[in-house]
């Protein structure tokens, strides 16, 4: 992976891995990126001023449509109510308890019946989006699974909020144990624990568009093999979803999508991804400034990586705009050479309910402002 950035002193951060298909970008990996680049995203990193916790005002911001919650953090967060920061937080220990979610595996097993139960609790509608892939190991079928839940599904025109939900077979990039267990507390579980508390929140607003929660599977069943190459495809789930809707599969009409990934670090730092601001820049802009009215300084208006993930395919092959809400610095910028991105490290003692709420509240301003 090489790393292009404007830093501090307008420094360059590099680290290099393989290079895959002509050095093609991968999931939450930078490519090769030119000097005209630097110049081009502009700006040095922000101090710590600029990227703190939030601010007087994020406490007292509450979205149009919403009462206050009552529920003041330790740092002094004020989520909107129905969201609950601790609530969140406890629907991410729940998930790693499961252990490793690997599509196919008796964990991610578990963790589709507990999304179901819960998601049918609040009177979502579940549907199943199954296929079979080829397992890049064994070469046998394993069945994917796509979770989709419907709000409101009687509305045509709607609005996809998605996460992954699946996590990576194993911590290869752990120092120690890149065989070891890989929870992917941050990894697939903050964004799916977001959802789950967003759900108490979907199912009380008079939305004027449909809204979708889509759950991909596969989105990284890949295994670095010891040679160094790379064994399988990533974006499996979000891709045959993506191919559905442009073949013309599916009775709904997506106006817009929210990917959410890697949403839950204590030390949130949340800034655009090239894919977003490439094909959805106005919504790329509506929704940071809508944490901008909510004084959340976690989200900083500037491109800072190219990323690929799994809106990719949403707006090259569905051609649904779909950005990205994604913090890939794992806890922090200036800790990219202790990353605990794909390692044992990333655990739910390294993430934080306040951090999950603060993205599901931009959200869910975002969901009260969709008009029919």
């Amino acid at each position: 992976m090489i790393v292009g950035r404007n830093g501090s002193g307008c420094g360059i951060l590099a680290s290099i891995t393989t290079l895959m298909k002509g050095c093609i970008l991968r999931r939450k990996s930078v490519g090769i990126v030119s000097a005209v680049m630097f110049v081009i995203l502009g700006g040095c990193l922000p101090s710590a001023v600029e990227t703190g916790g939030g601010s007087p005002s994020a406490a007292r911001a509450v979205p149009v449509g919403l009462e206050a919650n009552d529920q003041v953090t330790s740092r002094g967060w004020k989520p909107p109510a129905p969201l609950d920061s601790k609530r969140a937080m406890s629907y991410l220990d729940k998930l790693c308890k499961l252990g490793s979610r690997t599509t196919g595996t008796v964990g991610m097993e578990q963790q589709q019946r507990l999304l179901e139960e819960h998601f049918q609790g609040l009177g979502g509608k579940v549907e199943w989006q199954a296929f079979m892939h080829k397992h890049p190991m064994t070469a046998e079928p394993v069945e994917v699974r796509n979770l989709i839940v419907r709000w409101k599904p009687e509305i045509k025109q709607r609005v996809m909020l998605c996460s992954h939900y699946d996590t990576r077979p194993f911590p290869d990039q752990d120092p120690k144990n890149p065989r070891g267990l890989f929870l992917g507390a941050n990894d697939g579980g903050s964004s799916t624990a977001l959802l789950m508390e967003l759900g108490h929140a979907v199912s009380k607003m008079d939305l004027k568009v449909g809204v979708d929660f889509v759950f991909f599977d596969a989105e990284e069943l890949v295994y670095n093999a010891a040679n160094g190459v790379t064994l399988g495809d990533y974006f499996v789930g979000s891709t045959y979803f993506a191919e559905q809707i442009a073949a013309g599969g599916s009775e709904s009409t997506y106006r817009a999508g929210i990917l959410m990934d890697m949403i839950g670090d204590k030390d949130l730092q949340l800034s655009w991804d090239e894919v977003s601001f490439k094909h959805a820049p106005g919504l790329a802009k509506d929704v940071w400034g809508i944490a901008k009215e909510l004084g959340l300084r976690e989200f900083s208006p500037r491109v800072l990586h190219a990323i690929r993930d799994d809106h990719l395919p949403l707006n090259e092959i569905a051609k649904v705009p779909t950005i990205d809400i994604i913090d890939f610095d794992y806890p922090t910028v200036a800790s990219r050479s202790k990353s605990y991105w794909h390692t044992m490290a990333d655990t739910p003692d390294k993430c934080s309910g306040d951090s999950i709420t603060k993205v599901a509240a931009v959200v869910m301003t975002w969901l009260l402002r969709q008009k029919p």
